[in-house]
């Protein structure tokens, strides 16, 4: 299927590894100008290197913590005119609630909920102008499912869901959609922090938790980052646009409920 995103710039925080590279990767494959982000300058410059020869597209980067502004201000200068925006960032390490202090508490709203939506209020204006604008952001699947442990996580990602609904629906007449994307247990390198945290407050080895976490999910497997990817960029396409304000979980069925 042909996306219609030829062309188009796409914005991809934290894309230096795991779901973020995932869909800097589909999102360039499907004829995307890409403008990457990550911390470690090194390794954003070395998978900006393989999705070029993967796909041939553009692959620009602005290497830094999204969190800075002076880093957002060069991601949104460097894209010129985007028409894409991934809002993604790392979450807080999984920790129980009552061991989160100030200190962490802020981090963790300032990453998961501040960031994201000053980015949106960066490049909204200019998608609404052009008639064209996607906003995806990654939150997690302890939106729809909270989890001990996440609580940080969880409210952060909740907040900025609340936040964004509103915005998606002022919006939508200029064909500008903001939507979420609900990973569940991905294989990528936060999976082993999970575990670690679920198997020493259930006084287990890792071995045991890793095959109680595949055992609890009805796809009998931790997702795909690629899979992930090619959602993503389904939902930046042309095809599109009659879907916003949604919170869509990609978790092989884990959740329970119908809603």
């Amino acid at each position: 299927m042909d996306l219609g995103l030829s062309g188009k710039t796409a914005i991809v925080c934290a894309s230096s590894q795991g779901l973020g590279r995932a869909c800097a990767e589909e999102l360039a494959r499907a004829g995307c100008r890409i403008v990457m982000n990550g911390r470690d300058a090194e390794a954003l410059e070395q998978t900006a290197a393989e999705i070029r020869a993967s796909t041939g597209a553009e692959i620009l980067t602005v290497a830094g913590n999204i969190g800075d502004e002076a880093v957002q201000a060069r991601l949104v200068e460097t894209a010129g005119t985007p028409d894409i925006l991934i809002n993604n960032n790392g979450g807080p390490p999984p920790r129980g609630f009552r061991d989160i202090d100030s200190e962490a508490l802020h981090a963790g709203l300032d990453a998961n909920m501040v960031t994201p939506i000053r980015l949106v209020q960066q490049v909204i204006d200019g998608m609404i102008e052009r008639r064209f604008g996607r906003i995806v952001c990654i939150t997690s699947g302890s939106v729809k499912s909270p989890a001990a442990g996440l609580d940080l996580s969880s409210g952060a990602r909740i907040g900025l869901t609340g936040f964004l609904a509103g915005v998606a629906r002022e919006v939508a007449h200029a064909n500008v959609t903001i939507n979420f994307l609900l990973p569940g247990l991905f294989a990528t390198r936060r999976l082993p922090g999970v575990m670690a945290f679920a198997a020493k407050s259930q006084g287990i080895d890792m071995e045991t938790a890793e095959a109680r976490g595949r055992e609890r999910i009805p796809a009998k497997r931790f997702g795909d980052p690629a899979e992930f990817g090619a959602t993503c960029a389904f939902l930046c396409s042309s095809h599109a646009g009659f879907i916003t304000g949604q919170s869509l979980l990609i978790d092989g069925g884990a959740y329970p409920g119908v809603l």
